[in-house]
């Protein structure tokens, strides 16, 4: 499969690379914590004191070796009974790329958790047990990636090292899955053989399995080709709330609120109020509690402007120069 590197624009001028956004799912023991542990720890994502807490964890629970999955089991049930149950999100960077990544759970009752984790992901990383190959669970998250339309999944067939890395096994998963997601309509799909507990093309390519010329899960991610960036597009901001506090410590406070779909909008900008057609300039731009003075696509934002305009839920805010027809 040919893919493209993504780029993203950096609207801060930081020189930032592309950031990806991807999701875990599978059937429960499958390995999705144990894999992202990994992916942290081979691409040098994890910081001395969090690798020596998990050491620490792993030898009070008599394992030998570190449980790379404590590294994203962060409640305390999920620490014991060794399963996922909430959301983990972690963020982490390459070279190459910059990722947000979602831990989700694998048990039937907790797939709800799944559908927040993918529900912004680009990629969804669908993890199969090798002994097991494609079960219900793993049907019903290709089901729901493609319910969301997830642009891409990544098949990783884990446990590898426990049917000998043999080929055979692999492939005939790989084309179970691949035939029932594609039914589907999932519209990418990369199968990727893997060991997570041994590291077999995680982060770097495996010895055992010679016969596999594809890329590894963490080449896969750097190089995926991500939707296009809706900062690249002219400003858009459709108003969902107009926030009117009307207290003694706010008195003339006026605010329109929303998430910006797409474009860069920033203190000082003309912009056109639609469909009135009536024109100001944004003053303000308020953010999680504080004042910027860039904001871009998807942010969800609240913007001042300058004039007291008769504006509602429902219109939209764009750039006096870059105005719909």
């Amino acid at each position: 499969m040919t893919t493209t590197f993504g780029t993203s624009l950096d609207p801060l001028g930081t020189g930032a690379t592309s950031l990806l956004r991807f999701a875990t799912a599978g059937s429960v023991d499958d390995g999705k914590s144990t894999l992202v542990g990994r992916l942290l720890h081979d691409s040098k994502s994890v910081l001395s004191d969090q690798l020596e807490a998990v050491e620490h964890a792993s030898r009070s629970r008599g394992q030998q070796a570190p449980d790379l999955a404590l590294l994203t089991d962060g409640l305390r049930a999920e620490r014991e009974q060794g399963i996922t149950i909430d959301v983990a999100y972690r963020y982490f960077a390459t070279p190459r790329r910059r990722f947000i990544l979602a831990d989700t759970p694998g048990h039937v009752q907790y797939t709800r958790n799944m559908v927040t984790g993918a529900s912004t992901a680009e990629l969804a990383v669908v993890l199969v047990d090798a002994r097991n190959g494609v079960v219900e669970q793993t049907r019903r998250h290709a089901a729901v990636a493609a319910l969301l339309r997830v642009p891409h999944v990544v098949l990783a067939v884990n446990k590898m090292d426990l049917v000998a890395y043999a080929e055979p096994v692999f492939a005939a998963i790989a084309e179970e899955f691949t035939s029932y997601a594609a039914s589907l309509g999932v519209p990418e799909i990369t199968t990727i053989p893997i060991s997570a507990l041994a590291g077999d093309n995680v982060v770097t390519p495996s010895a055992n399995m010679d016969w596999y010329g594809g890329p590894t899960v963490l080449e896969h991610l750097e190089t995926v080709a991500v939707v296009a960036d809706p900062s690249r597009d002219a400003a858009r901001f459709p108003v969902q709330v107009v926030i009117r506090p009307q207290t003694a410590e706010h008195p003339d406070y006026r605010g329109y609120a929303g998430q910006i779909s797409s474009g860069v909008l920033r203190v000082g900008d003309a912009v056109t109020v639609l469909p009135s057609g009536r024109t100001s300039t944004i003053t303000g731009i308020d953010a999680l509690g504080r004042g910027v003075d860039v904001a871009w696509a998807p942010q969800s934002v609240t913007l001042r402007l300058a004039d007291d305009l008769d504006v509602s839920r429902g219109d939209l805010i764009a750039p006096s120069a870059g105005a719909p027809a």
